[in-house]
C-alpha cells in the first residue's frame, strides 16, 4: 500500500474516531441514573433497566470500535496496516474503505463469523 493510500485510511480513522469522541454516547449519563420515581412503580423501573442495558451495550461497543481504530492508526505507523492478521495477505481495498479498522481479509473474517455462531449455537 502506497503512502497517499495510508494518508486517505489515517484520515477515515481519524474522522471515525472524532465523530465517536464528539458523539456524546460515551459522555451522556443520563440513561444510567434511576429515578426515585421509577423504584415505585415495576414497570417504569423495568422500563429504565431495559434503557440502561441498551445504553451500556452501545457504549461497550463504541468503546470496541474506538480501540480498534487506535490500534488501526498504530498499523499504520509500523507498516502494518491492511494486511490480514490470520494470513498476511493484503486486505481489499473495498473492504478496508467500508471498515477501515479491520484486521482480517473477507475470507478469514466470514470464517471468524462462522465460528462464533457455531459457537453460539453450541452454548
Amino acid at each position: 500500500m502506497d503512502k497517499d493510500e495510508l494518508n486517505k485510511f489515517k484520515e477515515i480513522l481519524l474522522k471515525h474516531k472524532t465523530r465517536i469522541l464528539n458523539g456524546g454516547i460515551l459522555k451522556s449519563s443520563e440513561d444510567l441514573h434511576v429515578s426515585p420515581d421509577d423504584l415505585a412503580d415495576e414497570t417504569d423501573l423495568a422500563t429504565t433497566v431495559i434503557n440502561q442495558q441498551v445504553t451500556f451495550n452501545i457504549r461497550q461497543r463504541e468503546f470496541r470500535k474506538l480501540r480498534a481504530i487506535e490500534a488501526a492508526l498504530y498499523r499504520i505507523e509500523d507498516g502494518t496496516y491492511g494486511y490480514c492478521e490470520e494470513c498476511d495477505e493484503l486486505i481489499g481495498n473495498k473492504r478496508l474503505v467500508n471498515q477501515p479498522w479491520t484486521t482480517l481479509c473477507i475470507t478469514h473474517a466470514e470464517e471468524r463469523e462462522r465460528e462464533s455462531a457455531l459457537f453460539l449455537r453450541q452454548a
